[in-house]
Formats: C-alpha cells, sequence, structure tokens
C-alpha cells in the first residue's frame, strides 16, 4: 500500500511573523515537500476551482465567507481514486482554528474508512484550532493520528520537527 500527501496551500501575500509578506511557495507546500523527501509519499494538492484573491486581506473576507456559510468550493480536480493509499498526510493551513473549505470538499469527496490520516497544519500562533475533531467527524470510518502544528513563518526550518513527528507516528525514517 502507498501512501499519499493531500494538502492545500496558498502563495502570494500571506501573514508571516506579523506582517504581510509574499511568498512564492506556500508554507503548507513547503511542509508537504519536506515529507515527501522524508517518505517518498505521492502528492495530491487540493486547489479550489475558484482561487481566492491573490491579495492577502481579500482572501481573508472570501475565505471568512465561505467559512460562514459552511461552503464547498468546487475542485479544480480530484485524485482518481484513494483506493491504493493506506496513509494520507492531510495538510493545510489553519483558517480560523479549522481547515479551508476546499479541504472539507475533498474529505467529503472520498470514503476514508480504514485509511489513516495525519494532519498537518502551518498557523502563525493558532495550531491546529478544531481541525483534528473536524476531520474525525468527516472521516468517521477512519483512523486519525495526532496531527502536527507548524508555524508558517518556521517551516522552511521544519524538517527536525516533522521527522520527530513521522517517526512519533512510526514511520520508519
Amino acid at each position: 500500500m502507498a501512501e499519499l500527501i493531500a494538502y492545500f496551500s496558498r502563495r502570494h501575500e500571506n501573514y508571516v511573523n506579523g506582517v504581510i509578506r509574499d511568498l512564492k511557495i506556500g508554507n503548507t507546500e513547503i511542509a508537504a515537500s519536506i515529507i515527501q523527501q522524508l517518505t517518498g509519499a505521492d502528492r495530491f494538492q487540493i486547489e479550489p476551482l475558484q482561487e481566492y484573491s491573490k491579495d492577502y486581506n481579500e482572501c481573508i473576507a472570501q475565505a471568512q465567507a465561505d467559512q460562514r456559510r459552511n461552503a464547498r468550493p468546487k475542485l479544480k480536480q480530484y485524485p482518481e481514486s484513494l483506493q491504493e493509499y493506506n496513509v494520507i498526510y492531510l495538510g493545510y493551513p489553519n483558517y480560523w482554528s479549522t481547515m479551508p473549505m476546499a479541504v472539507f470538499t475533498f474529505l467529503e469527496h472520498f470514503d476514508f474508512t480504514g485509511k489513516t490520516i495525519r494532519p498537518f497544519c502551518t498557523h502563525e500562533g493558532s495550531g491546529l484550532g478544531t481541525s483534528e475533531e473536524d476531520i474525525r467527524r468527516i472521516c468517521s470510518g477512519a483512523k486519525v493520528e495526532k496531527g502536527l502544528a507548524i508555524r508558517g513563518s518556521s517551516v522552511s526550518n521544519s524538517e527536525t520537527l516533522i521527522r520527530k513527528w513521522l517517526t512519533n507516528s512510526g514511520v520508519n525514517l
């Protein structure tokens, strides 16, 4: 059985260490790349059909509106199947204590019964929020392991942290 890293990441303007910075690669994508290097897992980026604005403040307004109305934005694509994967590393930035709504869309599209989900998120101080509980609720047949919260501003230096999380999850590196 194989492993998959499914992640939502946002480049462009982001909040980092108290200031707005333009990121060429999103923080969660950097973390997903590190996990892929360490595990050899396949990788899939969760992308909404209608992308959020590149402008940070507009993006926040759009994402908050999606969350308030419990939206399920359409995605550009899905993996053909998750059948071959027994472990899913699920990555996302923390948006108001949980996952971006596009991640909810992705999770509700598939049956995760019998699969192991290892959540990881990037944040600037809010950790995993309620995302682990939300994943357990949506993916009731899955084993949801303890997630990893990575500060976005230090994601480029997080290999040691990620390695420790993987090892504690029983991954042989």
